[in-house]
């Protein structure tokens, strides 16, 4: 069988693209080696090949396939006595056997990254691609199980779709019976024409001409057939597919999440593997990650943890965890099977494929209480925060985010601050990745909040205020709505606020004010409100044009923006100027429909804000009336 254990790591964790395992071949250095008997053997075979009739050139054929083709030397033989250019054209010719030895060598050389490239260069997949449409079934399978071999770099795989074979791969497929009774040689010849599937798989386009060729329910299909060989091709090439929606979707629609979760169950670790990658990719949507629990699969995933010598699909089975955790009922069942614990165990030692992972799945499990307790008990908070010091970038936003989780318990924290976690957070706000950052200024806000003596802890980061001061002159959203949600918390401190006033917070944050960004809006309310506690800053927010944007807020269908923003606009109603353009802006309406909510915190500020508005009516008037 076709193997593809030698996908790397990278293909686990990564969405698949075009990148090529071999677009840039080695060359090798020309008589830097004593060539071997089998060469001079080749040499000698490579005349009778050349000229000889069909009958001498068939012989011939079969001579060269008793050497050891998988041997490099052989390979280049092949390909420096031009032998290579004559087995090319003998798939050009009517002979049945000439085009069935020819193929049965370039099926074995081309597994060389050489031999690939040359059988591109001169036209051989094109000639291939023509024999798919043969009446023989013996040839058009090996002329798939080449192109499965040649199509492993971008511009092998163009060709092939370019020259119509996809539709013809997909027509490999069809020969399922419409029992579903799975015949041996229909397997073969799906098994074959999934090979190369899968191999062009790795293109975009590719997989969108797989789709409208009609490929995704044949490989539903077989996807219920019990032979590994099979099995392995058509899961590789869904996995390679799953990172498109429309096949996310399809996957999910034509019931393949059953057999995918069945297939966990297998002797075998590649298809172990692809179909954990395959739910790696396509748990991203909620819909498959309740369909995974209602097929039982969190258990099997589960297990397979135990497996940790085997990188490739511990990599798969981490990554589809991470994504299922997403949910909560999910999370909770992990519990049941203690994940957490054995995942815990997973943070040292491992390659950062694997860790990106675990480290994602912890972060989605510790935004329940219980879990966090259980990192801290099993000792996971000190290798984690360890891994602040990463340079990986999706390892650090997955780190960032499973130490804010942690920190939400006041005993984690301080475990994290005493191992100089909160340092090594502030100090990634400098990383020039936004995702970074963001990530980074998230975990701070529950760091703050339940640290001992945050205030002090704060302002020890020399540096640190007007870092993320300046933060707010970011191009990114995220980030911009991260800070903002971080500096909520730490203007809780007078004396922090103080110096964040120093380094120019109200006119940024006042900058900001004219977003339609709803996420962006309430973190912004919340910095406002808390901002508004030091000295002039409610008459500067004023002057800085924060108030009439703020008012517009309250138009928004989010109550989570509501509440903030009646917090902002009670704090900044303290001064009259901005009582007069709340008025102005026509917030009294507005608050009063607010002051009937179930929300106490909105209840109240949208009242004091009105009665702060009314005591200065009333004001005017009595001065202007007497």
């Amino acid at each position: 069988i076709f193997s593809k254990a030698s996908s790397s790591l990278e293909d686990i964790g990564e969405s698949s693209s075009e990148t090529d395992e071999d677009e840039q071949p080695v060359r090798r250095q020309e008589g830097s080696t004593d060539l071997s008997p089998e060469y001079w053997g080749i040499q000698k075979l490579a005349k009778y090949v050349k000229g000889g009739d069909p009958t001498a050139t068939v012989i011939a054929l079969c001579s060269m396939r008793d050497l050891n083709l998988s041997q490099e030397a052989c390979q280049l033989a092949i390909k420096d006595t031009g032998c290579l250019e004559v087995l090319i054209n003998l798939l050009d010719t009517e002979e049945i056997k000439c085009q069935t030895g020819s193929l049965k060598i370039l099926k074995e050389i081309s597994q060389n990254v050489l031999i690939r490239h040359a059988i591109a260069d001169l036209g051989g997949l094109e000639i291939m691609v023509k024999i798919l449409d043969s009446p023989d079934t013996d040839l058009k399978c090996l002329a798939a199980e080449t192109i499965a071999n040649v199509a492993r770099f971008k511009r092998a795989r163009k060709t092939v779709r370019q020259h119509g074979g996809i539709n013809r791969l997909v027509e490999l497929l069809e020969s399922i019976s419409l029992e579903s009774s799975f015949q041996a040689e229909d397997t073969e010849t799906a098994r074959c024409g999934a090979l190369a599937l899968w191999s062009c798989s790795k293109s975009t386009r590719n997989k969108k001409a797989i789709r409208k060729a009609g490929g995704i329910p044949l490989l539903a299909r077989w996807l219920k057939c019990s032979h590994t060989s099979i099995l392995i091709p058509i899961v590789g090439t869904l996995q390679e597919c799953a990172s498109e929606p429309s096949y996310r979707l399809a996957i999910r629609t034509e019931g393949m999440i059953e057999d995918l979760v069945k297939n966990l169950s297998s002797e075998h670790e590649e298809l172990q593997m692809h179909c954990a990658s395959a739910i790696f990719k396509c748990a991203e949507d909620e819909e498959t990650r309740d369909l995974v629990r209602k097929h039982e699969g969190l258990q099997p995933l589960s297990a397979l943890l135990d497996n940790c010598e085997n990188k490739q699909l511990l990599a798969a089975v981490t990554g589809a965890i991470w994504k299922c955790a997403i949910s909560r009922e999910n999370v909770l069942k992990f519990q049941e099977y203690k994940i957490v614990e054995t995942l815990v165990t997973l943070l040292t030692d491992q390659p950062e494929e694997v860790l990106i992972n675990v480290i994602g799945a912890l972060g989605e499990c510790c935004q329940e209480q219980e879990n966090r307790g259980t990192i801290r008990r099993c000792g996971g908070i000190a290798p984690m925060v360890k891994l602040l010091s990463s340079t990986n970038r999706a390892l650090l936003v997955n780190v960032n985010k499973a130490v804010g989780g942690c920190a939400m318990e006041p005993e984690n924290m301080a475990v994290i601050d005493s191992l100089d976690g909160v340092r090594l957070l502030w100090s990634l706000l400098k990383n020039p990745n936004p995702d970074v950052q963001a990530s980074a200024a998230w975990a701070l806000c529950p760091c703050v909040e339940n640290a001992k003596n945050s205030g002090e802890m704060v302002r020890s980061f020399v540096g640190g205020l007007e870092l993320i001061v300046n933060l707010l002159k970011s191009k990114d959203k995220e980030v911009l709505t991260s800070v903002c949600a971080a500096i909520a918390n730490i203007a809780k401190d007078q004396e922090n606020l103080a110096v964040m006033t120093d380094h120019g917070v109200v006119p940024l944050l006042s900058k900001l004010a004219n977003t339609n960004n709803n996420k962006l809006r309430r973190h912004l309310a919340e910095a406002i409100a808390h901002c508004c506690m030091w000295g002039s800053n409610r008459v500067a927010f004023g002057e800085t044009k924060a108030v009439a944007p703020l008012a517009r807020y309250l138009k928004a269908k989010d109550p989570l923006v509501h509440r903030a923003t009646a917090l902002a606009l009670y704090q900044l109603s303290e001064d009259p100027n901005n009582c007069v353009i709340m008025h102005e802006n026509g917030v009294v309406k507005l608050l009063l429909a607010m002051v009937g909510s179930t929300d106490d915190a909105l209840q109240e500020a949208a009242a004091g804000c009105i009665a702060n508005i009314r005591r200065l009516a009333l004001a005017t008037e009595k001065a202007k009336y007497g």
